[in-house]
């Protein structure tokens, strides 16, 4: 459920099937990684609905809706990314301040994300948008 790319020098998470690297050998980024490298942090439903606010059943129809990412652990429970908490709390200013639907919140944190890259990739370019930030 992460589309996040791999970090670099083969630290982190990659896709499944890849051969593993052996030592002395150039890691480029089509190298793939089975396992993770470093063990990322995770968050169980209790922990981010405590620290959310949020009934776990919400975030359940979060998770359902694919406006938060989660995965399962070896006992099919959901784990959480650290930064789920902040997601939630995103979600919900734009429920109560915008009065959005789901459906259309899932739409506007899609649009927000490409805007952010739009402007790294401005930043990255050297060119300055004539107009500050918004976001």
């Amino acid at each position: 459920m992460n589309d996040r790319p791999v970090a670099a020098a083969g630290i982190g998470r990659a896709e499944v099937g890849a051969r593993p690297v052996r030592a002395g050998t150039d890691i480029t980024a089509s190298t793939a990684v089975r396992y993770e490298l470093v063990p990322v942090p995770r968050l169980s439903l209790d922990a981010v609905a405590r620290r959310s606010g949020l009934h776990p059943d919400l975030i359940r129809r979060f998770v359902a809706l694919g406006l938060v990412d989660a995965e399962r652990d070896a006992s099919e429970h959901l784990v959480f990314d650290p930064a789920a908490p902040a997601v939630l709390a995103r979600i919900q200013r734009l429920r109560t301040g915008l009065c959005l639907n789901y459906a259309s919140i899932g739409l506007v944190l899609d649009l927000l994300d490409r805007i952010s890259l739009l402007e790294a990739a401005l930043r990255r370019a050297g060119t300055r948008s004539e107009t500050r930030s918004w976001t």
